[in-house]
């Protein structure tokens, strides 16, 4: 997760800490600009407590920003983020390796929420699925998932036509370890392939990995086959009988 903020916006430490002080939905577990003999430079970094979990918030103002990802798609955006500085937030380094458990993913995206309120925030970036989404579209969607709701399948993965005609997703396999992948068969109307596949992204986030042959129907009532590939990397569709 990397917020993108207009340039020379950039909150510094002490405007986390007010935040968190005010809304008292996170915690600053670790701060090394207060320790004794801090130099300059080392308090642009927070470590943040949410729901037991430690994340880190990198390229905070008074240093170098954080790195902003590759970036393919947009969502709620006319175009892709231009004159921007990135602010990071990534699971604290004793989560190595489980980043993408789903506790850990929805405690990311709810501290990003309140995080999201810093003034000068104008973008979000989702590394994974190479996609900038503007704040309102992603604080609308991801506080109806946390609450509830739909997964955010159009931010948090996107999709796009392959060379055969395919359609395919980018970012699930973060979550999952495959993509789903629809055959041309089915994406000859691509509003109606990516409807499905928006839900079809839904479905195997609640599933987890696709191991073996899965029926089932799909929004319009149509016979729908999901398979994994012979790598395993790609969830297939096809439609059914």
């Amino acid at each position: 997760m990397v917020l993108l903020f207009r340039e020379g916006a950039r909150p510094d430490a002490e405007a986390v800490r007010t935040l968190a002080r005010a809304t008292a939905a996170f915690n600053v577990s670790h701060d090394p600009g207060l320790n004794p003999g801090a130099v300059e430079g080392e308090g642009n970094w927070l470590e943040l407590l949410m729901s037991g979990l430690t994340f880190d918030l990198r390229g905070l103002g008074g240093a170098e920003p954080a790195d902003i990802p590759p970036l393919r798609h947009k969502f709620g955006l006319d175009e892709l983020m231009e004159g921007v500085e990135g602010v990071s937030l990534d699971a604290g380094p004793h989560l190595a390796g489980c980043g993408n458990m789903m506790p850990i993913v929805r405690s990311q995206l709810a501290l990003s929420l309140q995080l999201a309120t810093l003034p000068g925030l104008v973008a979000v970036a989702w590394a994974p699925s190479r996609s900038a989404m503007a704040v309102n579209y992603f604080t609308s969607l991801v506080s109806a998932w946390l609450a509830g709701g739909a997964f955010p399948a159009l931010g948090l993965t996107a999709f796009a036509i392959a060379a055969d005609g395919g359609l395919q997703s980018e970012g699930l396999s973060f979550l999952i370890g495959q993509e789903l992948r629809r055959e041309p068969d089915l994406t000859e109307d691509g509003v109606a392939a990516t409807k499905l596949a928006v839900r079809l992204v839904n479905e195997l986030v609640e599933h987890g990995r696709v191991t073996e042959r899965l029926e089932m129907t799909g929004p319009d009532g149509a016979p729908l086959i999901l398979e994994p590939s012979a790598n395993r990397a790609f969830v297939r569709v096809w439609p059914g009988e």
